[in-house]
């Protein structure tokens, strides 16, 4: 009996020191974490900014990283992790992606490719964000017709076709120009060459 008893004071004491020693495995899992180094961005200035056709989420053309600004904020992705900004100078903290608004997330990956709207001051985007998204100016704007942004980058190809065909045409004309300078030039000197032949002969 006296035997049993120290075994199990044994195996108590054992089990204690485990406990000790290893911590709980949630706990472990909770504190795994992977800091990702965020690169750092200086813009000395405040930037052009450009809206994103088909959304109200805005861009800065002339800054090499990826920084969007949207509902008053800077967002700015990098390997798979967001951070947010309430100014374009910093300092960015990390976001978890479902604080990303979806409207930041959805932006194509082409987003700088293709025809854009005219550059607007950072300082007028600032302001009246809230007014033209309310007003869906942009949208206005796009429809519209006037002859901005992204209606300026479709006449400049069309300009630019048209351009094409006239100078395809002046080429096409001088090609032809050539050949019937040419003909006429052989047709004249085999007349000539008859009508002198003529002469000699009848001398």
């Amino acid at each position: 009996m006296k035997k049993h008893a120290l075994v199990a004071i044994g195996i108590g004491s054992a089990l204690l020191m485990f406990s000790l020693v290893s911590p709980p495995i949630s706990i472990a899992e909770v504190n795994v974490h992977v800091d990702v180094a965020l690169p750092p961005l200086i813009i000395p200035a405040p930037p052009g900014m450009v809206v994103i056709p088909g959304s109200n989420v805005y861009f800065a053309p002339d800054v090499e990283a990826d920084v969007f600004f949207y509902h008053g904020y800077w967002y700015r992705p990098h390997h798979g992790h967001w951070y947010r900004s309430s100014s374009y100078r910093g300092p960015w903290g990390p976001i978890v992606i479902t604080r990303v608004p979806r409207a930041v997330i959805a932006v194509p990956p082409g987003f700088r490719q293709g025809p854009m709207y005219e550059r607007v001051p950072y300082r007028d985007v600032r302001k009246n964000w809230r007014t033209w998204e309310r007003d869906r100016y942009w949208e206005k704007r796009r429809h519209g017709g006037e002859h901005r942004g992204l209606e300026k980058g479709e006449r400049r190809g069309e300009r630019r076709g048209e351009h094409e065909a006239l100078e395809r045409g002046k080429h096409r004309d001088e090609k032809v120009g050539e050949h019937r300078g040419r003909e006429k030039g052989e047709h004249l000197g085999e007349e000539k060459g008859e009508h002198e032949g003529r002469e000699r002969h009848g001398r």
